[in-house]
């Protein structure tokens, strides 16, 4: 896509997000591009709206994902949050990691549903924090260099609390 995501919902590249106009403009393009609005269009048309929904799922979901929506921000500025030459943590994060990943085997170990929802709520809060301090970061200061730190514990806790979820469905 050519067109970045924020314009493409006709929305402001920034972190903070409306998430009712993020929806709403959504909606409204999938309706306008639902294939069954194209079954007697030419094959090229039908493509077409093909290549826009799809386009517009795509978008969507990474827009609504705070995570996602950070590392895709760092992407507009020509920056790779997540890389191989790009892995560095802060040594009090890394233990906070490990201790994290601890938690979770030891819980799926013991079955213990409760300490999975007490860990996916641990993890809630400090995401709640890292998503205002990459607002602070990225939408105020154009500190990218913080941004991109903190874009990669945010990638690290929604990848984590994927986990706990997915160990909690096998435990239901």
């Amino acid at each position: 896509m050519s067109v970045s995501y924020y314009a493409f919902f006709g929305l402001d590249a920034r972190f903070e997000l409306d998430l009712q106009a993020l929806e709403n403009s959504y909606r409204k393009i999938q309706s306008a591009h639902h294939p069954d609005r194209f079954v007697t269009a030419t094959a090229s048309d039908r493509l077409q709206s093909m290549q826009v929904a799809t386009q517009a799922n795509e978008a969507y979901l990474t827009l609504k994902k705070p995570a996602a929506r950070a590392k895709y921000l760092l992407e507009l500025q020509g920056i790779q949050a997540i890389s191989e030459t790009n892995t560095a943590m802060p040594i009090d994060f890394l233990m906070q990691q490990m201790e994290w990943r601890e938690q979770l085997d030891d819980a799926k170990q013991e079955k213990n549903i409760e300490a999975l929802e007490a860990l996916i709520r641990t993890l809630k809060t400090e995401s709640n924090r890292l998503e205002t301090d990459f607002s602070d970061q990225y939408d105020l200061k154009k500190d990218y260099t913080s941004a991109t730190d903190t874009a990669r514990k945010l990638i690290f806790i929604d990848k984590l609390s994927s986990d706990i979820r997915t160990a909690v469905e096998l435990l239901d």
